[in-house]
């Protein structure tokens, strides 16, 4: 990318952050509580399969905002067997029982004495502050394969045995869950499926606004979300679902009634997000998105630390996705995108991220 386009980028963005917020009153927003847990600010960041390790955990406390930050998830079984081979933590550990709290980690399987085996252990063992537990994802392999994620919404009876194992093994640590509004559009039963949630003994429920089968097309139903609050009578609700500028979080705390909100993958391409929302809702002035020499920093930071983890050699190609996003959405992102991906070396990587990021 040239200096033209650079300059004329770097402009864009500074206009873009100076208007992100209207000149409403901010909402009156509490706390939100899991169990004896306190999240403030109410905003927390997704568990994101691939994506929220510690590299990206660390690169979002750096910046702030987000009350509580969450891990890939795990799956269950995967997470038994690798412990009993290996005698370093699985890659998708990476850092929890070392970094600040509050933490959660989220998993995933249909056997409630399997789950309730790892959840006892993230809990007295790695010392997490939440265990979710994960009824929403509805990729393939999870939901036809294995028989979990979403697949069990169409089996409340099975999330409630799951739950109540889950939250025994874990005591006094609070159990949570995260679900889609129902299989199908046809087939929504977040109603029903959050008194199960809550009869079983979570502390928290977060519900993406979308079915399985909806996958990520579409639009989140923020509606059919708050629709469940005066279903719950003792635990908070949580709202997820194409939240991508700090505008938006204002507005789900306006419009809807719920008590949280999770930001999930805008936060991939503006890990800075977290910060703009808290501001927002503190009614302060929201910081501008990063200059590019500022996003250039950023990523080469988070770049340092899933080398430090991975070596030079795969972390290049780690690093691949993640560069990849940073890019999204800015003038020359194609062409950045068909260089990133062919680096295998730091110095390839860092050469590409100069040229598309100036100083």
């Amino acid at each position: 990318m040239g200096p033209l386009a650079a300059t004329r980028n770097l402009d864009s963005i500074r206009n873009r952050g100076a208007a992100l917020i209207d000149s409403g009153p901010p909402p009156v927003v509490a706390p939100l509580w899991i169990g004896s847990l306190k999240v403030d600010p109410p905003i927390l960041q997704a568990p994101m399969a691939g994506y929220t390790n510690y590299a990206f955990r660390q690169i979002v406390r750096e910046l702030g905002g987000a009350g509580l930050l969450a891990t890939e998830m795990v799956n269950a079984k995967g997470f038994i067997w690798l412990t009993e081979q290996a005698a370093e933590n699985p890659d998708r550990l990476w850092g929890v029982k070392d970094e600040p709290r509050p933490l959660a980690v989220q998993m995933w399987d249909n056997d409630p004495f399997t789950l309730a085996k790892v959840g006892a252990r993230l809990a007295h063992e790695y010392g997490v502050s939440v265990v979710d537990i994960n009824f929403g994802c509805p990729v393939r392999d999870v939901v036809q394969k294995a028989h979990s994620g979403s697949y069990l919404l169409r089996e409340p009876e099975r999330m409630g045995a799951i739950i109540e194992k889950v939250v025994a093994a874990c005591a006094p640590t609070p159990v949570t869950a995260k679900i889609r509004l129902g299989c199908t559009r046809d087939q929504i039963n977040a109603i029903d499926i959050a008194q199960v949630v809550e009869g079983a003994g979570a502390a928290a429920l977060t519900v993406h606004g979308r079915t399985a089968a909806d996958m990520f097309r579409g639009s989140a139903d923020w509606d059919h979300i708050a629709s469940i609050k005066p279903h719950l009578k003792r635990i908070p609700l949580i709202g997820n679902g194409d939240l991508d500028s700090a505008q938006k979080v204002v507005d789900a705390f306006r419009r809807y009634d719920i008590d949280g909100v999770m930001i999930a993958r805008a936060s991939l391409a503006r890990p800075w997000l977290f910060q703009q929302a808290a501001a927002a809702l503190r009614g302060d002035s929201v910081p501008p998105d990063p200059t590019l020499d500022e996003e250039r920093q950023l990523l080469l930071r988070h770049f340092e630390l899933i080398c430090q983890r991975f070596g030079d050699a795969k972390g290049s190609l780690l690093m691949r996705k993640y560069a990849c996003c940073y890019a999204q959405g800015r003038a020359g992102a194609r062409e950045f995108r068909s260089r990133i991906v062919k680096v295998t070396t730091p110095p390839e990587f860092r050469a590409v991220v100069d040229d598309y990021f100036p100083c």
